[in-house]
């Protein structure tokens, strides 16, 4: 008869099949927590990985550039980073890619105390950021620049986060950061000021990622897929207006907000597109960190940066 036996005593009975290997969990690197994770916390909230057969174990890293680190590492098979983030880690030899949008550009408000009501008052002051050469830190050095302060004019400390970032605010240790909701609300409440927002200075800027390294994800690409089709499954819970109250309270349940502001974000965030990286947009990208880091070399095209494949064998299998 076909398959194995084994023999054990006088008869031979049919051998057990070996117990099957789970997968291991997905790891997925977070930076810091904020309205463009709600598809994140649906996500959980209603096990959209588990039906996709993927488990996937979420980190926060409080930082971009650790984030970056292991990532590029291997210590995270995915993280959710700004586009400039993969482009100079490619040209400094990574495989690391973008194989999705992740969320729209925050709407990241210049946050700034009190007595602070001009671009000019930022002059030989600390800026809070959270890598001083990459994110929006690269776009806040620009606005700085094109407001006539140049590098040497002003400081920028590395705290971290949104977190961290709003501590050094609110503690005096430092006078202006880009901040996401609920967090530029939250000082903005207290007294402080805004200068603007990153759409008010930079309305084409694309926003964060998914990222992960080429050789893991040919790898992987089923789960890649199941991982993109779960996300997907989150946006179109989200814009079900049936799951608004549903969805406020699981936003509620992470952020420090209150429900009027939530139904708000909801109703903004309904009105947009799904996110999006496109070769255009990372283009612009391209140029920041090429300006920002002096590269010599020829610009690579956007495709060395991204590869959306995944993306789209995730979309065809619906």
């Amino acid at each position: 008869m076909p398959g194995t036996v084994r023999a054990s005593g006088p008869t031979a009975e049919p051998a057990q099949p070996a117990p099957q290997r789970a997968a291991p969990a997905m790891r997925l690197a977070v930076i810091s927590e904020g309205i463009t994770s709600w598809p994140l916390y649906v996500a959980q909230a209603n096990k959209m990985f588990e039906r996709e057969g993927i488990d996937v174990e979420v980190t926060l890293t409080a930082s971009s550039a650790l984030q970056l680190e292991q990532l590029i590492k291997g210590g995270y098979d995915i993280g959710f980073q700004q586009s400039d983030h993969v482009v100079r880690a490619v040209e400094r030899g990574s495989d690391l890619f973008a194989f999705m949008g992740h969320a729209h550009a925050p709407q990241l408000s210049l946050v700034v105390a009190p007595g602070i009501n001009s671009f000019a008052d930022l002059k030989d002051r600390d800026i809070a950021v959270d890598g001083a050469r990459t994110g929006y830190a690269l776009l806040l050095r620009k606005l700085l620049a094109d407001q006539g302060l140049q590098d040497g004019d002003y400081m920028l400390h590395e705290y971290g986060g949104s977190q961290e970032r709003f501590d050094a605010l609110k503690s005096g240790t430092a006078c202006a950061s880009f901040l996401n909701s609920p967090f530029d609300r939250n000082l903005l409440a207290a007294g402080f000021k805004s200068l603007g927002t990153i759409k008010d200075f930079f309305p084409a800027y694309p926003g964060s990622v998914g990222a992960a390294r080429r050789a893991w994800a040919r790898q992987n690409e089923q789960r890649l897929i199941a991982f993109i089709r779960a996300f997907d499954a989150s946006y179109a819970w989200l814009r079900d207006a049936q799951n608004k109250p549903e969805a406020i309270r699981i936003l509620l349940a992470r952020l420090n907000m209150d429900a009027t502001t939530a139904a708000s974000a909801y109703d903004e965030m309904v009105k947009r597109p799904l996110p999006e990286i496109a070769p255009a947009g990372l283009r612009q990208v391209i140029n920041v960190v090429w300006e920002a880091e002096g590269f010599k070399g020829a610009q690579g095209a956007p495709d060395k940066y991204m590869d959306l494949s995944c993306l789209e064998k995730a979309r065809q299998a619906r």
